[in-house]
């Protein structure tokens, strides 16, 4: 087995998160960044929620308004001919541009044992600028001397962006701006400046030409960022044949820089598979995985909001082992355990 599943999974559901308002309902609780500090393992939630008032016949899309600060909502009925295309729950599409259904901030959970979290009862992070207003996504956190670093996906009308966010005690976050422009997401920082400079890796989302794999890039100052290159793209005839993404921070090993990422196949069934890295020179990939880490399996992976996904956005280390946290079904926060010599054990020399 290379992943033991908590038994207590779902560790976080929908109905453990407060909403932000009472006229809201969570709708997904899921993709968290993870991390220790003060001796206790910190998730950052990724928090959806929407109006509960939504009718069976209508489409909502709760939208800032960065001038007021206030939600506001677009509604149209589903009969209504500027409605192009409904693919989904989470999404419909007005005159062929895209509608989000719901609003995501970040939140805090907060646990002793890994397994047993405590949501805080109001949000760490809510939308509040012009390249928030459909809210903030999936984040990762990566540790970097005695500063906390956040990348997450800023999403609005003028498109999908990566923001980052900074802080040293989980209760003020400085923002520091878009740090990719659209589409470029899944963006996760090395733990430490490798060669003088930070490192992330980045995916793309090409329109027209080009897969949609991982890339990598580099910076002076975590900010402004270059020297794009490929890195881990998608193998035709695989378990990630359709795209692959960063998902955790890369944990440094005595082989190299041990890399968890995402991939999902032609039908968008979403696994975790694993990647080894140079620890000198992180461009250069040393044995890749030829069989995925974990893939949907349990009725909460198949099954939620958008089923056949499990997504990880954060690892962390304990008691000499990794303990993954995923979204499962885009609803669900889920754990499980393994170690750096199981995930090693996917990896081959001949998948480069």
């Amino acid at each position: 087995m290379l992943v033991e599943r908590f038994s207590e999974n779902p560790l976080i559901r929908p109905c453990d998160v407060p909403p932000s308002r009472d006229d809201y309902e969570v709708v997904g609780a899921f993709n968290p960044a993870a991390t220790i500090f003060n001796d206790e393992i910190l998730l950052l939630l990724r928090v959806a929620e929407r109006p509960k008032d939504k009718a069976d016949d209508e489409q909502v899309s709760p939208i800032l308004n960065p001038e007021t600060g206030e939600l506001e909502h677009f509604r149209l009925k589903n009969d209504d001919p500027r409605i192009t295309d409904i693919p989904d729950s989470r999404s419909f599409y007005v005159n062929g541009e895209m509608m989000l259904t719901s609003i995501s901030h970040l939140r805090i959970a907060r646990s002793k044992d890994g397994v047993h979290f405590t949501v805080d009862p109001a949000p760490a992070v809510f939308p509040e600028l012009a390249y928030e207003t459909y809210g903030l996504e999936d984040p990762r956190i990566t540790k970097i001397d005695n500063l906390f670093y956040i990348t997450y996906k800023v999403v609005s009308q003028t498109g999908i962006c990566t923001g980052l966010l900074t802080t040293d005690d989980f209760v003020h976050f400085q923002r520091h701006g878009i740090i990719f422009c659209p589409e470029n997401i899944d963006v996760v920082l090395f733990p430490e400046k490798i060669g003088g400079k930070f490192w992330a890796l980045t995916r793309p989302v090409p329109r027209y030409l080009g897969p949609r794999g991982i890339w990598i890039a580099s910076s002076p100052d975590a900010v402004h960022w270059g020297q794009h290159a490929p890195l881990v793209l998608p193998a035709e005839g695989t378990f990630h044949d359709g795209k692959t993404g960063g998902s955790c921070v890369p944990i440094k090993t005595d082989a190299g820089w041990l890399k968890i990422y995402h991939g999902s196949d032609i039908d968008d069934r979403y696994s975790l598979a694993a990647v080894l890295l140079d620890l000198d020179d992180p461009t250069k990939v040393i044995a890749r995985a030829d069989k995925p880490l974990m893939e949907p399996e349990m009725p909460y992976e198949l099954e939620g909001f958008y089923g056949n996904v499990v997504f990880s956005c954060g690892a962390v280390e304990k008691d000499d082992e990794i303990i993954i946290y995923y979204g499962a079904s885009d609803e669900y926060t889920a754990g499980a355990k393994t170690t750096i010599s199981k995930i090693l054990s996917t990896l081959s020399h001949n998948c480069l």
